[in-house]
Formats: C-alpha cells, structure tokens, sequence
C-alpha cells in the first residue's frame, strides 16, 4: 500500500455569505426603511473560518467592473480580540479569514471595498463570537432561519430564557 499527498483547490464557503443589502428598487411613493444589521453565523473564539462578503448586488449593469481593494477594521481590537488573518478577493465576493475573539462580545467588521472602476462601497457587519464549545452553546442564543444568531439593537445576542 502506497501513500500519496493528495491536492487540494480552496473554495470559500458560503455557510459564511453575507449579500451587499440596499441595492433593491424602491417603487415611487415607497417609504424606504434602513435594512436590518448584517451579520455573519456565530464563531467559537477558537475558531478559524472564512467569512464572505458578497457585493454584486452594486455591481449589477457593470459586469466589467470588480474588486480592486479592501480595507477593514474590527472594532473592539484590544489584546485577545477577533484577529483578521486574511483578506482575499474572489470575484465579487471579499472573503475575510478571522480567528480569536473573546466569547460573549459581538464585533464590528468594517469592510470598505474600492472597485476597479472607482467605486467605493462601505458596510460594517457583526461577527457574534460564542464559545459553542463550552457552557454557552448555540442553543442558548435564539438563531434565525439561516442559523444566525439574532442580536438586539446594540449588537448584543438575545438568549433564550433572557
């Protein structure tokens, strides 16, 4: 029996996929109410995962057009914080690989994406961090349909019996 290092093509996941909000055609008259807040499915501090970013929804009408460059910033950032490891473009999508984070706190990601034909578009999305291994598991955070913890008007995530 012989071994072989297998190969292997990275893909990101869309488990992780948040879609650019704001873009949807508003009938004349219409009273244009603000989107709810974007956040990602919960993370474990030790957790390292993809997340995405998705903005072709401002794309739409401009195929030629792409990512040209991202910057982010997470907030809170102190010592033992959620870490940033990478940053990546795949198409439209921004995939953003993080690591740590202190269970309990929902973080801020800043994302601001400049296009190839100099578009800028800005969105903050929420990354709850939980420790899902622990005493605190998903099943005391109310999740929505898509398996999203659902977080009141401060960020913050709502717990079953609280």
């Amino acid at each position: 029996m012989s071994s072989a290092v297998t190969s292997h093509v990275w893909r990101p996941s869309s488990a992780r996929r948040v879609v650019l909000d704001g873009f949807v055609a508003v009938p004349r008259g219409s009273v244009v109410t603000a989107p709810a807040p974007l956040s990602w499915p919960a993370k474990d501090p030790s957790d390292v995962l993809d997340y995405e970013f998705d903005i072709s929804a401002a794309l739409i009408g401009n195929e030629g057009d792409g990512i040209a460059n991202v910057t982010v910033m997470v907030t809170p950032n102190a010592t033992a914080d959620l870490a940033l490891n990478n940053v990546a473009a795949d198409g439209t999508v921004v995939v953003l690989w993080f690591a740590a984070g202190q269970a309990g706190i929902v973080y801020s990601v800043q994302i601001t994406v400049t296009t190839r034909n100099g578009r800028t578009i800005g969105r903050t999305v929420l990354l709850p961090v939980v420790s899902l291994g622990g005493l605190v598991s998903a099943q005391t955070a109310l999740l929505g349909d898509a398996g999203t913890v659902i977080i009141d008007q401060n960020g913050n995530p709502i717990l079953i019996g609280s």
